[in-house]
């Protein structure tokens, strides 16, 4: 066979490939549940509460205040928690776990971007997770500030997640070629913890994900693609993530750095950043197929 023939097999066995993988039935396509307000411009981050069912936290990165939104399935805006006395570095992602309290719920305020690579010490502020009620605005004023070091250098990073079982913490870097993992062990110090680097994986600009409330299923998300990983067998997540993921298919959101796990697996939402004028809308996607465990 021709060399200008091999190559064009072999794009065409590659992009049949692609294309099936895409096709992906085992959940929908992302249905719009509501546009944000205007106030969470640069959302980027999102969890579903525990405390709160069917409501999600979610944040603004940079040079906005330090604040944490939570919205209902409307994306509407229902209560505003301000974080007292820090500054809103670069927050980048939030996430649920567990804390000093075992019958208490928390929230991990991810401050870990840095994309000028100027930060030394990567910043997690935890606090109880707040009960919606009357009042649309609460003052955290006690909260815990987790100080995280990688072990590689000064690094980018807009990924956070907690592993349910293990209660450990991942970060996940975003520039690199080949993206990073890091992992800190629970339970966490006070003082300043050295992240363990656990993993490269595959993957370019990564900027989010999530872990489902079972530890079965695992999302990442670049600007382009969500990755998801079957945990079947239990293994760690570090190797689960250099498996070989499941492409789902994906509408390209304009700036869409956010996704998180419906806790009662049904699916999983995705927000998206103010783009041009255009607002962010919470997308959710959901599940076709259930799986064992699900």
């Amino acid at each position: 066979m021709k060399p200008v023939y091999i190559v064009v097999f072999c794009c065409l066995v590659f992009l049949s490939c692609k294309k099936k993988v895409e096709q992906s039935d085992l959940f929908s396509k992302g249905i719009s549940l509501g546009v944000v307000d205007d106030q969470l411009h640069e959302a980027s981050g999102l969890v579903e509460s525990i405390a709160n069912p069917k409501y999600l936290w979610t944040l603004n990165d940079s040079g906005n205040p330090a604040e944490v939104f939570l919205i209902d399935q409307k994306a509407t805006i229902k209560l505003i928690c301000k974080l007292k006395g820090i500054d809103n570095r670069d927050f980048e992602d939030i996430t649920m776990g567990a804390g000093p309290d075992s019958t208490k719920n928390y929230i991990y305020v991810g401050d870990i971007g840095d994309n000028l690579a100027r930060y030394k010490i990567k910043l997690i502020y935890r606090f109880e997770e707040p009960v919606l009620g009357a009042e649309e605005e609460i003052l955290i004023s006690t909260f815990d500030t987790l100080q995280i070091q990688l072990p590689d250098g000064v690094r980018d990073s807009e990924t956070m997640m907690v592993e349910p079982y293990s209660k450990d913490l991942y970060l996940v870097s975003k520039l690199e070629d080949s993206v990073r993992v890091y992992q800190i062990p629970f339970p966490f110090q006070k003082n300043l913890m050295v992240a363990n680097r656990v993993a490269t994986i595959p993957y370019f600009k990564v900027v989010a994900g999530s872990i489902s409330a079972n530890g079965s299923e695992v999302l990442l998300k670049d600007y382009d693609h969500i990755y998801y990983f079957r945990n079947e067998t239990n293994v760690p997540l570090p190797k689960l993530l250099q498996q070989q993921p499941t492409l789902l298919a994906y509408d390209r959101e304009r700036q869409g750095e956010a996704i998180a796990w419906a806790r009662d697996g049904s699916g999983y939402y995705t927000l998206s950043e103010k783009v041009s004028g255009e607002l962010g809308k919470l997308l959710f996607y959901k599940r076709n197929l259930r799986l064992p465990g699900n």
